[in-house]
């Protein structure tokens, strides 16, 4: 069977890409640049607001949606910074093989028949959620289904680390990809972090974001781990585009 690296690596189609990741092109030219980036544009009316991605392609214009993708702040999160936070890949690795050291076993039903996700957790997933929890308002965006990323998610974030989970229908699908369009989350777009292994998801926005090495199966791996110290100095700062400016300069 296949299983969610297939996909990013452009292999043939199967009826398992449906669910996770789409095929990801890495050789994704931006739109063309909206001058006013650093807050969050008005709402448009009603109707205005895109279909869904799976029904037609998409192209981004500057107007958002009439409904914001994040529901209002929670009192407790005011002061923070919005960090978006991918899974597959950046916190998890699954397959359709079976893994004997899986940490979870996630049944989905595509088709009208079950099949067994076996998941992994990347190595130190638990304390980078718990810290990041205390730092940010974390939001949980992934390009896949909510019916294989929401039974992972409640399984790998025991803590309630993330405040709103974000599934395929929330991205705008733009080239091929389904890209997770940072301005329609309803958040300061210099408040706002993503943390994502492809560089096609936040192609929209590649100033917001802290990128992570895919990860898949090596159990010495640490960015998680070393990510940390970065995150608690960007959670003190006033805004994050000259950070992680340094970052991507390194």
């Amino acid at each position: 069977f296949f299983h969610p690296l297939f996909i990013k690596k452009q292999r043939s189609r199967s009826i398992f890409s449906t669910f996770f990741c789409c095929f990801r092109n890495y050789n994704v030219e931006p739109p063309a640049a909206n001058t006013n980036t650093s807050s969050i544009p008005p709402p448009v009316e009603e109707n205005g607001s895109p279909p869904k991605c799976d029904q037609v392609e998409v192209i981004p214009v500057p107007s958002p949606p009439a409904k914001y993708l994040l529901p209002e702040m929670k009192i407790s999160d005011y002061g923070k910074k919005c960090v978006v936070i991918d899974l597959d890949e950046t916190l998890v690795h699954s397959s359709f093989k079976p893994i004997s050291n899986a940490d979870f076993i996630v049944p989905v039903e595509i088709d009208g028949t079950v099949h067994q996700v076996y998941v992994l957790k990347r190595p130190h997933v638990d304390e980078f959620l718990q810290k990041m929890g205390e730092l940010f308002e974390c939001v949980l965006f992934t390009a896949s289904l909510a019916k294989y990323a929401d039974p992972v998610a409640d399984l790998l974030d025991q803590w309630g680390v993330f405040r709103a989970r974000l599934f395929r229908e929330s991205c705008v699908f733009h080239r091929g990809n389904y890209v997770k369009d940072l301005s329609r989350l309803g958040r300061e777009l210099s408040n706002v972090i993503i943390v994502d292994n492809s560089p096609a998801s936040y192609v929209f926005h590649p100033e917001n974001a802290v990128p992570v090495q895919s990860w898949f199966d090596d159990m010495n791996d640490t960015e998680l781990l070393d990510l940390l110290p970065f995150f608690e100095g960007l959670s003190k700062e006033e805004e994050v585009y000259e950070v992680l400016q340094n970052l991507r300069s390194r």
